[in-house]
């Protein structure tokens, strides 16, 4: 389960099957495993040893995608960063990691120099950027292409050696930094390239940003197999409908804000999506009409996967899509989920509770977090902090956040609920149901949303309309806040605790 052995065994067995689409970069396996190759030697000359951690801060590049099998190959650990990290929350997160080498980009070297300072353990010379570097950065093309293309020696990584170290999006506060060994990883590869039917010959096309955790669930399977992996630098709607013609894509994967976009967008056209085999969705859950017509225009390729970086997943798979439509599927083979109460009790199909999973997906913990790591892991389990109910086959629905969950005069109000309907609306896009400070009853739902392009709405209108269809008078919302588009991760998730904050520390006019 050392991950690198899988670039080295397409370069030998597969050499000139096409590995990486970049931009105009088209590369085989033999290229892109020599590209590796001198990349792991760079990392080598600076001092990089096994176990070491190498940050990145960089979006969508061929070089972050090298990045990963470079620390794999070393026994380095990956420590993806998002470009949009501020100078504080870089430090943070560099000094929490104790990364001794990070690989950016110029344009993203004035929040780098702005913290240098506190970071004593990160030398200047082990700063690359990988669009020309001169002193006392590192150039990370100058130094690749002097590097060797054969292999370096090998680090004896096992399948317990740490891989990677993802930190969470921070839609729940501080960032936590999750560890996933190359045998978890390995089983990504294995695991879900069985769910999506993935093969040598699949096509597969990513266009979020790939420090987000979900891009491994395809990005593992398609490096296992020897597929086509492209990477578009960003998710653009358009773009994407375009390669998945051209390049006659396979599988994509997709948060809901993207299907939406998709969906919305003037290109959209079924036919030229007709070489799609699979369309997944995860990171948050997709509407329900949404779904609906997705799956009435493109039948038979959706799945939908529920699931934590911290390691258990369920699979709705497409042969379910319709059937289990309302469900975020099942768990895989060797994984198990269960709800259990507030006692720790297992809790009969039907009946809310707190979703807890385990698999081979598991991760080792949170990077120097015990104690926190304890909370979430225990026996074996891990404690997801969502609410769900299993139906009488096995089957897991999502209801809510524990967090996210409003307390109304004593009354559990679950802003999923509102969301669907509100949803269904013709003119809403996108919606966010959060609760915000009442006199009397202690918490009230709002809705915030986005509007589809051209859409005519005003918020009383759709106050209105949300509130004469919710099944119960506490789920009415008081207010509807029409905005041009929600703060989002680098995943796309929306955070949600950015939007509800101004109203708890009274500055609602500011949202």
């Amino acid at each position: 389960m050392e991950l690198s052995s899988l670039l080295a065994h397409h370069a030998r067995f597969r050499p000139h099957a096409t590995a990486v689409v970049f931009g105009g970069k088209r590369l085989d396996y033999r290229e892109f495993n020599a590209r590796v190759n001198r990349l792991a030697h760079v990392l080598g000359g600076l001092g990089v040893r096994k176990g070491d951690r190498v940050a990145t801060l960089l979006p969508n590049t061929l070089e972050l995608l090298e990045c990963y099998w470079a620390c794999a190959r070393t026994g380095a650990v990956a420590v993806p960063l998002s470009p949009l990290l501020t100078g504080i929350g870089l430090a943070s997160l560099v000094k929490d990691s104790g990364a001794v080498c990070l690989v950016t980009r110029r344009s993203l070297l004035p929040v780098v120099e702005a913290v240098l300072a506190d970071l004593p353990a990160l030398a200047p010379a082990r700063i690359l950027l990988i669009d020309g570097g001169e002193a006392p950065w590192g150039d990370y093309a100058a130094l690749t292409a002097a590097a060797p293309a054969h292999e370096p020696p090998t680090a004896d990584v096992g399948p317990d050696d740490l891989f990677n170290i993802m930190y969470t999006s921070g839609t729940t506060g501080l960032p936590k930094g999750i560890m996933h060994s190359h045998r978890v990883r390995s089983m990504y590869a294995l695991t879900l390239g069985a769910a999506w039917r993935m093969t040598p010959e699949s096509v597969v096309l990513h266009t979020g940003a790939i420090v987000f955790n979900g891009a491994f669930v395809t990005l593992m399977p398609a490096f296992h197999l020897g597929a086509t992996y492209i990477l578009h630098p960003q998710f653009d709607a358009a773009a994407m409908i375009a390669t998945i013609a051209a390049e006659q894509v396979t599988h994509i994967m997709v948060v809901p804000a993207q299907i939406i976009a998709l969906l919305d967008s003037p290109a959209f056209d079924p036919a030229k999506l007709a070489s799609l085999q699979m369309i997944l969705s995860l990171g948050a859950p997709l509407p329900q009409p949404r779904k609906d017509r997705l799956n009435a225009l493109l039948p038979g390729r959706f799945h939908e996967l529920y699931g934590l970086t911290e390691g258990f997943v369920t699979i709705l798979d497409k042969t379910d899509a319709v059937r289990k439509s309302g469900s975020v599927g099942c768990p895989p083979p060797f994984s198990a989920v269960r709800i259990v109460g507030d006692d720790g009790r297992d809790l009969p199909p039907g009946e809310p509770g707190e979703i807890v999973g385990r698999g081979p997906l598991v991760m080792q913990g949170y990077w120097g977090k015990p104690e926190l790591t304890a909370q979430t892991l225990r026996d074996g389990w891990v404690y997801s902090g969502d609410i769900g109910h299993l139906d009488d086959e096995g089957y897991l629905y999502l209801v809510d956040r524990k967090k996210d969950m409003i307390d109304s005069g004593g009354v559990k109000v679950y802003p999923r609920d509102i969301e669907d309907i509100a949803a269904r609306h013709p003119a809403i896009a996108d919606v966010a149901v959060f609760g915000i400070p009442h006199e009397t009853r202690g918490e009230t739902p709002l809705a915030a949303v986005v509007l589809k392009v051209g859409a005519d709405a005003t918020a009383t209108e759709l106050r209105d309309w949300i509130n004469e269809r919710v099944a119960a008078r506490y789920q009415r919302v008081q207010e509807v806040v029409i905005l041009s588009d929600f703060p989002r991760s680098a995943a796309g998730k929306t955070l949600k605790r950015e939007l509800r904050e101004p109203w708890w520390a009274g500055r609602a006019t500011k949202i």
